[in-house]
């Protein structure tokens, strides 16, 4: 019940990056090229921040457990301020710093005013998008992923018919696209903070800032972003290597990568559903819960990721040709998806005990084994084109990372260490 809306949400943020490709691409190769490095700032930006959902869930959840729905509101309400705060700070350097960044991500001359002009209008929407990270988390904390759900499909439509009125109808070109998205964002974190506020009122919680509270949400963070800026540092090397092996196999990458960030997408709404249930056993005080919960989502992550698996292999002999007809390009893809096939059980349970770990707010020990796991996969992958192997090798150092992730997971589930009860950890 958890995770099926949690999916319906986490897949919004792609289409709404895809609506736009989609309606800025009729309008010209350089404008799609300068959306193209714009979006990965943005992404960029956005992402580093996710500790802001999953944090702000594992605080309220253990509040929920707890009893006491007023300090869970409460706390979303510092990953809310947090959010905003952050948000102000990254338009403060994005908006003088656009040009150089552009230029630093490689744009070429004629992209270059494009993409600036997307990324200084899509940066007045970052704050909304931060609120967005961290009200979701509130709700998720409150064992609510309907609502994410409903706000996100929502959010899809206006951004979709905003881009469309503005590019087309207004004649505002790249830069109506990227006012459609800054609206369509500030329109979804509105409505979240409705739902916030309303909660708010109807438990008698504060909605002034708290500089303790902030600074804790800050301190709950932190090993968080650490977590994530160590497994983009793995993606970004992913692609550096791709890009070493020649044209053909970076074109590849590009297919499979997709093709496993949406399997990614699908086990890690287990993994927000185990955030919640995890955080509300422990904050209840009910360790033998949170264990049965631990071990019954790590079946379902393996069962899912078997599903995901056969899906995976029956579906390759079209798959591949919806991206590309290149027939150099499809074989260097097919191996490469078939080791993806092979290691989604592996990644269904990294996804679950991920999950659960971050319920538990055991973000500490995350951070590190993201750095350890890093720390054994960049030289397996740097090898890659000294030893050959080409696409399905770095596959292959991709799935070894997987596995690394796994066992520092499970031997920290294993040893219950990360089983703290009550209202905070």
């Amino acid at each position: 019940m958890l995770a099926v809306p949690a999916f319906g949400a986490l897949v919004a943020e792609p289409l709404f990056l895809l609506a736009d490709t989609a309606i800025v691409g009729h309008l010209g190769t350089a404008q799609l090229a300068g959306l193209g490095v714009a979006s990965a700032l943005l992404t960029t930006a956005v992402s580093v921040f996710i500790f802001l959902a999953y944090a702000t869930t594992a605080g309220v959840a253990r509040q929920v457990g707890a009893g006491d729905p007023r300090a869970a509101i409460r706390q979303g309400m510092d990953g809310v301020w947090l959010a905003l705060l952050l948000g102000a700070a990254v338009v403060v350097v994005v908006l003088p710093g656009a040009p150089a960044l552009v230029d630093l991500f490689g744009a070429s001359d004629t992209a270059a005013p494009f993409a600036t002009t997307y990324l200084r209008i899509s940066a007045l929407g970052i704050p909304a998008m931060l609120v967005v990270l961290a009200a979701t988390g509130v709700l998720r904390g409150l064992q609510d992923t309907k609502t994410p759900l409903y706000v996100a499909i929502g959010g899809f439509v206006a951004n979709a018919a905003l881009n469309v009125g503005l590019v087309y109808g207004a004649d505002l070109g790249i830069a109506g696209s990227a006012w459609g998205t800054v609206i369509a964002q500030c329109g979804m974190a509105a409505v979240y903070l409705w739902v916030v506020v309303r909660g708010a009122h109807r438990h008698g919680a504060s909605l002034r800032p708290d500089a303790a509270g902030i600074r804790a949400s800050a301190q709950a963070g932190a090993p968080l972003l650490v977590r994530t800026l160590s497994l983009r540092a793995i993606l970004m090397i992913a692609t550096g290597v791709a890009a070493r092996l020649g044209d053909a196999d970076i074109a590849a990458h590009q297919i499979i990568l997709s093709l496993w960030t949406l399997l990614a997408f699908a086990l890690d709404a287990i993994a927000i559903a185990g955030q919640a249930i995890i955080g509300r056993y422990l904050g209840a005080g009910d360790a033998q819960g949170a264990r049965e919960a631990c071990r019954r989502m790590v079946q379902w992550g393996i069962a899912t990721g078997i599903v995901l698996a056969l899906l995976v292999l029956v579906s390759r002999p079209v798959f591949i040709p919806l991206f590309t007809g290149d027939p150099v390009v499809q074989d260097a893809a097919l191996p490469a998806l078939m080791v993806v096939a092979l290691s989604q059980p592996i990644s269904g349970i990294v996804f679950v005990l991920d999950g659960v770990l971050m319920g538990a707010g055991d973000g500490p020990y995350l951070a590190w084994a993201m750095l350890l796991t890093l720390a054994v996969f960049a030289p397996a992958a740097l090898l890659v084109p000294a030893f050959g192997g080409g696409l399905t090798a770095l596959w292959g150092a991709m799935t070894l990372m997987m596995a690394m992730r796994m066992l520092t997971l499970w031997l920290r589930s294993r040893s219950g260490r990360w089983i703290v009860t009550g209202a905070t950890r």
